[in-house]
């Protein structure tokens, strides 16, 4: 079966725009594939503010250490990304573990 690379990328746009996380974390890997480093920048630092924690280990690893991303956004996008892993946790959930 063959890929329609087109199509991938209409949906994955419809899936981050209609907030999954997973999605905006894979545009983000695809814009940065394409060397488009802003826009990736932005798609990672977006799905890290939805609590994508594979999000934040590449804005370290890779956005903040090639200059990308400053000390204060990335320090942003943290707080963000903790705010949305907070906002999961519920008694219930915890609870359940």
């Amino acid at each position: 079966v063959e890929k329609d690379k087109k199509k991938e990328l209409h949906h994955l746009e419809q899936a981050a725009i209609g907030g999954h996380p997973k999605a905006r974390y894979v545009l983000g890997c695809v814009e940065g594939e394409n060397l488009r480093y802003d826009r990736s920048t932005k798609h990672l630092i977006i799905a890290a503010n939805l609590g994508y924690d594979d999000a934040v280990k590449l804005l370290k690893s890779t956005s903040y250490a090639m200059g990308l991303v400053s000390k204060e956004d990335l320090a942003s996008a943290l707080r963000g990304h903790q705010a949305a892993v907070d906002a999961t946790k519920s008694p219930q959930r915890e609870a359940a573990e």
